[in-house]
């Protein structure tokens, strides 16, 4: 385990976080149709490789999540994409699950698939140079529901999903999301997070996974998006530290915050605001951001080769951002200095 406890502390060295960029094709192909670009094989490279080959961006950037295409793709210049990343000091992860599906008896919520097949996926990925992995689970919050038996069957898919990375030296990120869809309240999304962080770090203990080997991907506390009464940037802070620092082992290495439907200035200030906290942190909080670090740079890049200096500049910025407010540091008066990457 010593070598996946190195990785993991890696990931989260001081002032770093991971880039997800582990969109499925569905999903990044949404994306980019909303930029008006064209989703084929050669766009969806081009847009993950302008990331990639930021200059500098390993000051920020520790580690990126990859998808199963992505992992499998050579840049520009003919050479994989992953190393790229590793030119830079970055590691490559890798996304294994297979998404969220209705849940059996449940149908209105969500277990999310995937364990079939996972062992030898992940001795593949390895190969392929993948060295942690991520799973996530989705729950969504009413006033009835997460059901026990939805909390229950995620926890254990994560668990043995964890397991499974560790076997394979892969250094494995537990995703539990509570979703902030919906109206609930930030109490709820409190209530919530703190049961399902028990139950996964109860089924993580009983399936042997070293906590010292993984990282924690968990949701911020925070109001639905349709609640009425949406919490303050400080009520969101003390409420998510105190969450984990009830339901979070201190042996984690790290752990990095999904964003969550946050946009890029949200998910920004509330990290800094977190660890503005004067109160112990055991572990570094950093950020596992996908559209809150890339919205800026699809915006600025649009799909033109002639402005992927632009999409990198854009990228770097809100990386530097980020970074700031890992450290707790960050300040709405960084939005107007030029970034200079």
């Amino acid at each position: 385990m010593a070598d996946l406890t190195t990785t993991a502390q890696a990931l989260v060295a001081r002032g770093k976080g991971l880039l997800a960029a582990d969109e499925t094709v569905p999903t990044i192909t949404k994306r980019l149709a909303g930029a008006g670009i064209e989703s084929t094989a050669d766009s969806r490279r081009a847009y993950r490789e302008m990331f990639f080959s930021t200059p500098g961006i390993a000051e920020f950037i520790s580690g990126v999540i990859l998808q199963d295409e992505t992992i499998r793709q050579r840049s520009s210049s003919g050479a994989p994409l992953v190393d790229l990343l590793r030119q830079q000091n970055i590691i490559p992860g890798i996304k294994v699950d297979t998404g969220a599906h209705a849940l059996a008896g449940s149908p209105q919520e969500l277990v999310t698939e995937g364990l079939d097949g996972l062992r030898d996926r992940l001795k593949e990925y390895r190969e392929l140079g993948a060295r942690f992995a991520k799973w996530r689970a989705v729950i969504i919050v009413t006033d009835d529901l997460p059901s026990p038996a939805c909390v229950t069957a995620n926890a254990h898919a994560l668990a043995r999903y964890a397991a499974l990375c560790q076997e394979q030296d892969l250094v494995p990120v537990v995703e539990p999301e509570v979703l902030m869809d919906g109206s609930h309240t930030i109490d709820r999304s409190e209530e919530v997070t703190c049961s399902v962080l028990h139950a996964v770090f109860d089924a993580l203990w009983d399936l042997n996974v070293s906590l010292e080997g993984m990282l924690l991907k968990p949701n911020m506390v925070i109001s639905g998006k349709r609640c009425a009464a949406q919490a303050s940037v400080d009520q969101v802070a003390t409420g998510t530290l105190r969450c984990l620092l009830r339901h979070a082992p201190a042996a984690v290495p790290g752990i990095v915050f999904l964003s969550g439907g946050q946009d890029h200035l949200q998910a920004t200030v509330h990290l800094s605001a977190i660890n503005r906290l004067e109160r112990p942190k055991p572990w570094p909080l950093s950020f596992s951001y996908g559209r809150a670090l890339q919205d800026e740079a699809l915006k600025a890049w649009g799909g033109r080769a002639d402005n992927l200096g632009a999409g990198q500049l854009a990228f770097y910025h809100r990386a530097k951002c980020d970074s700031a407010a890992a450290l707790g540091t960050y300040v709405t008066a960084m939005e107007t200095e030029s970034a200079v990457a």
